[in-house]
């Protein structure tokens, strides 16, 4: 298995389990974070893009850790799509384990929890307001402002400029936590398929206590208004830098 595939896996696999695990500390009865509220779920969630991208890194990979980003990089010929598709895949896998694990970590609390919608939170998104339209156009907007900024904080002026060589993975969990604050109150800012859809099946799969539907009929944008987003963003900032 090339480098690459194994710390997409990986770093992803610890993405969702701090991701995801956040979410079920804050909403999941009796945890002890429970009730603790958005502050901390998005806080959560940039030390888990940091942490992620930190272990695939390590591992030799680009530290994508979404699907999004993956095909867009074969777009703009970062890589070819074989490598793609790999990186891809492996993301997918890891989100789905991601998720096994979270449901692992927090098993007696399922059944505690009575609500289904609380416990389908610990795994995906839900809309604030269920709106197609508004809800495909934010995650894109969400997703663009992720690849457009992570794409400056790779540039060659920021990494002459400042401390970023080092911090990148760091900086981009700052990034995310940004999104979080800014523009995650419409849908949730899944910003990357394998956060939501992995995590989704897992849900689907699962035994979980007192959990409802998956809401099949939502899956989709979270896939592509991220892959959309992604894509013409990357498109973009190609062409401004180039």
């Amino acid at each position: 298995m090339p480098a690459t595939v194994l710390g997409e896996f990986f770093g992803t696999v610890i993405l969702l389990l701090l991701g995801n695990g956040v979410v079920a500390n804050v909403l999941l009865t009796d945890a002890k974070g429970h009730g603790s509220g958005w502050i901390v779920i998005t806080a959560g969630w940039a030390f888990a893009v940091m942490s992620g991208g930190m272990v695939a890194v390590a591992l030799g990979a680009p530290g994508e850790l979404n699907p999004a980003v993956s095909l867009a990089n074969v777009v703009t010929g970062v890589y070819p799509l074989a490598t793609g598709l790999a990186h891809v895949g492996a993301q997918m896998l890891g989100g789905i384990v991601g998720a096994t694990l979270v449901w692992l970590h927090y098993l007696p609390h399922w059944a505690r929890t009575g609500d289904a919608e609380l416990i389908r939170a610990c795994y995906c998104n839900t809309p604030a307001v269920r709106s197609t339209g508004p809800n495909l156009v934010a995650e894109i907007i969400g997703t663009a402002v992720l690849v457009i900024v992570a794409g400056a904080i790779g540039a060659e002026g920021v990494l002459g400029a400042s401390p970023a060589t080092n911090l990148g993975s760091f900086l981009v969990g700052c990034l995310v936590w940004g999104i979080g604050l800014s523009l995650g109150g419409p849908t949730g800012y899944a910003i990357n398929p394998a956060r939501d859809l992995g995590p989704r099946i897992a849900h689907a799969l699962l035994p979980v206590a007192n959990k409802g539907t998956s809401d099949w009929g939502y899956a989709w944008i979270p896939v592509v208004g991220p892959i959309v987003g992604a894509t013409l963003a990357a498109l973009l900032w190609k062409s401004l830098t180039t």
